[in-house]
């Protein structure tokens, strides 16, 4: 494959890739989702997530791949891993996981020049009424902003149908963070709000490559960042989950660049 990109941009700036580019994110896609299958068995509780993370950079490396984080704005690990009511952005260390504990982890991976980023909720122990409910919502949020991916439909169809699922449950959905662009760069126009009106924003073509990633609150939306300035946390401390598929937008749908190989992608072993 040319390792040139192909295509062209829209006028927001979206990259509109070549049908046969969709291979290389397929590839990607499909290590990270393997990844994310193989730490599944270590997420017990007394384990540190700097292991969990360790143990990932240990995946991404037995690949021959890289880490598209690792000295991304600093960034020192393979992964984030966030913990109960931390958002996103999470950095693992030393702290060991109790039981009940859930938990969102993130990664993304470089292959022949494509990113393939994906991120699923996990549970250390047991797993709690409250958490799994929250856990359940989110990702079926995430499977409706799916179902409306297709030409002629919009961003802002993709941020109601998941708006509108979290609320109907009673849940929040965080505004500060969305989901983004990638292909051969790690984020990209155009940012995919997880919130919004039908028929509003730019209109989906064929050949656009995103992620959603909708964050969903047991409580209220707000979030604030800590002074690492990467971890990100409820104000209000209540739960909060993430699942994250890679999609490229197909001639009649979308294709999932991120499905687990193993049926792992929730926590219950259940796509």
């Amino acid at each position: 494959m040319n390792n040139k990109i192909r295509g062209r941009q829209t006028k927001d700036g979206i990259r509109i890739f070549d049908t046969t580019e969709f291979d290389g994110m397929h590839v990607a896609g499909a290590l990270a989702a393997q990844i994310l299958d193989d730490i599944a068995p270590h997420v017990v509780p007394g384990q540190a997530t700097e292991v969990l993370d360790k143990l990932i950079n240990d995946m991404v490396d037995g690949a021959d791949a890289k880490s598209a984080t690792i000295g991304y704005k600093g960034y020192q690990h393979a992964s984030c891993i966030s913990v109960n009511h931390v958002v996103c952005h999470g950095i693992p260390g030393s702290k060991t996981l109790k039981d009940g504990d859930i938990l969102n982890i993130d990664v993304t991976v470089i292959v022949d020049g494509w990113y393939g980023d994906t991120s699923r909720m996990y549970v250390a122990g047991q797993l709690g009424r409250k958490a799994e409910r929250l856990i359940q919502v989110t990702h079926d949020a995430l499977m409706k902003g799916i179902e409306v991916v297709r030409p002629g439909n919009t961003f802002g169809d993709i941020g109601h149908a998941i708006q509108s699922y979290v609320e109907a449950h009673r849940m929040s959905v965080v505004r500060d963070f969305c989901g983004h662009g990638l292909g051969r760069v790690f984020h990209a126009p155009p940012n995919v709000l997880h919130y919004g009106r039908p028929g509003t924003g730019p209109r989906l073509e064929e050949g656009m490559f995103f992620t959603i990633e909708p964050m969903v609150n047991l409580g209220r939306p707000e979030t604030k960042t800590l002074a690492d300035d990467w971890t990100a946390v409820t104000r209000d401390k209540s739960l909060s989950a993430q699942f994250e598929h890679s999609i490229g937008v197909a001639a009649d749908g979308c294709e999932i660049f991120t499905l687990s190989p193993g049926g792992k992608f929730h926590p219950t072993y259940g796509e």
